[in-house]
């Protein structure tokens, strides 16, 4: 086997071996990225740094995890998790969730989650600011491959949550999130518009009045 680095040029995808790419997500100067890999080929992420981009990951995280709290649901929200098949596929989305029965299916102390040892998470979350047409693409198409059951393309610059239920290797738009029940995506939506216009408490108090009102 060769140990000749690729050049790896980020934010794109990139014919790969299995090999090449755990050398280039285990390469230094890939630290603080994030590492996609697919059918051959590979994809190194540099982590959005904008105000933008972390403000509405903030925000769509907080909404979820409110309305779990209210609702009494179970969950496990991971922030930038790795979810690996050995030589096959890996991800590792800005945000994931483990819900109702498998929200403690992972145990503590686990580093990569290994797909062929524990379940794909039910949800997970992109958000989008210049990686919107690869979160519609090839990364829908990883998250079908994965197994996971719903998957929420957060963009930023349009203000729009595109959500998807997955079955089967395919997905379909849905208007209402399926793994959390009752949860309308134009509600979420609505919130990441009020942060245009005001500070994220504001934003928060209103999400839990609209949770709430529909106990």
């Amino acid at each position: 086997m060769s140990n000749t680095q690729i050049k790896v040029q980020s934010d794109t995808w990139i014919s790969a071996t299995w090999d090449e790419y755990i050398r280039a997500v285990e390469d230094p100067a890939h630290a603080s990225a994030k590492g996609y890999y697919r059918d051959g080929k590979l994809r190194i992420e540099m982590t959005p740094l904008g105000h933008d981009h972390a403000s509405d990951n903030t925000v769509i995280t907080f909404a979820v995890n409110l309305f779990c709290t209210v609702k009494e649901i179970p969950v496990n929200g991971l922030t930038n998790c790795t979810y690996r098949k050995i030589r096959v596929r890996e991800a590792q989305p800005d945000v994931s969730y483990y819900i109702g029965e498998n929200a403690d299916v992972i145990p503590w102390g686990t580093s990569i989650i290994n797909l062929e040892t524990y379940p794909a998470p039910n949800l997970v979350i992109e958000v989008a600011n210049s990686s919107l047409a690869d979160d519609k693409g090839e990364k829908r198409l990883l998250y079908e491959d994965i197994g996971v059951s719903e998957y929420w393309i957060v963009d930023v610059q349009n203000v729009q949550i595109i959500a998807l239920a997955i079955a089967n290797r395919g997905s379909r738009r849905i208007e209402q999130s399926n793994v959390l029940p009752g949860l309308e995506i134009s509600l979420l939506e609505e919130a990441l518009q009020r942060t245009r216009q005001v500070n994220q408490s504001q934003v928060c108090a209103w999400l839990l009045q609209q949770f709430q009102a529909n106990l």
